[in-house]
C-alpha cells in the first residue's frame, strides 16, 4: 500500500510570490528552487533585450515587441505588465501542461500580476506575499546590496508602501524577519498545499482500491 500511496496522481500547483524589492523573494525562492526537485521555475516572455549572462529559454524567453503583441492578442499569456518600458509576461501553454502532468511552477511576479492569474486559474494559484520586519529594515537592506544610488532607493521604498498595500490579496502572508524561519515556513505552505483534496484527483481511485481491498 505504501508504494501505490506514492504514485496518487495529483494536479500541479501554481506557487505565487510576491514582495517589495529588497523584502527577500528572490532568496526564498532560489532556496526553493535548489531544494525541491518537484518545483520548476516559470519562464517570462520579455521584450528587454539580453544580456550578455542571459540564456534563451532560461533566464528568460525574449520576443520582439511585435512578437509579444502577437502573444498578447492570440490569449497566450496568463499575465502580462509593462516594466521600465519593458513587457513582461507568462506564457500560457507551458503553466496548463505543467499544472495537467501534476508538474509544480514557481512564479516570481508583482501584485498586478498575481491578480492576473488569479483571475485566469484560480484553483491552481498559490499565491504567498513576503513582507519585511520594519520599512527601516527594508531601507537598511536596500543600501547593503550597494547596487542603488539614494534616490533609487527612496523610490523603491515609496514603491514598496504602495506594494504593500496589496497583502490581503494574498492566500498566505510571511514576514521575513528570520530568513531560515521564512523559508521554513514557505516550505511548509507548499508542502500542506501539495496535500490538499482537490488537488489529488487520484485519490478517487485510491479510496476505492482502498475500500474494495480484502484483508482476509
Amino acid at each position: 500500500m505504501t508504494a501505490d500511496r506514492t504514485r496518487i496522481r495529483r494536479r500541479g500547483l501554481m506557487l505565487v510570490l510576491s514582495s517589495p524589492s529588497g523584502a527577500g523573494k528572490s532568496t526564498i525562492a532560489r532556496n526553493l528552487l535548489e531544494n525541491d526537485p518537484g518545483l520548476e521555475l516559470s519562464i517570462s516572455v520579455t521584450t528587454r533585450a539580453r544580456r550578455g549572462s542571459e540564456i534563451e529559454g532560461v533566464h528568460y524567453h525574449f520576443r520582439s515587441a511585435r512578437e509579444f503583441e502577437v502573444l498578447r492578442d492570440s490569449d497566450q499569456l496568463l499575465e502580462w505588465a509593462q516594466v521600465h518600458g519593458h513587457f513582461y509576461a507568462t506564457p500560457r501553454h507551458p503553466a496548463e501542461v505543467a499544472m495537467a502532468e501534476g508538474r509544480d511552477m514557481l512564479f516570481d511576479i508583482d501584485w498586478q500580476g498575481a491578480l492576473q492569474l488569479k483571475e485566469k486559474m484560480r484553483a491552481d494559484i498559490v499565491s504567498i506575499f513576503i513582507l519585511p520586519p520594519s520599512m527601516k529594515e527594508l531601507k537598511m537592506r536596500l543600501q547593503r546590496r550597494a547596487e542603488d544610488q539614494d534616490g533609487v532607493i527612496e523610490a523603491r521604498l515609496a514603491n514598496a508602501r504602495v506594494e504593500i498595500e496589496h497583502w490581503r490579496d494574498y492566500d498566505f502572508v510571511v514576514v521575513n524577519d528570520d530568513l531560515d524561519r521564512a523559508y521554513t515556513e514557505v516550505r511548509a505552505i507548499v508542502t500542506a498545499e501539495r496535500l490538499r483534496r482537490d488537488r489529488r484527483p487520484g485519490l478517487f481511485d485510491f479510496v476505492t482500491g482502498l475500500l474494495d481491498e480484502r484483508t482476509g
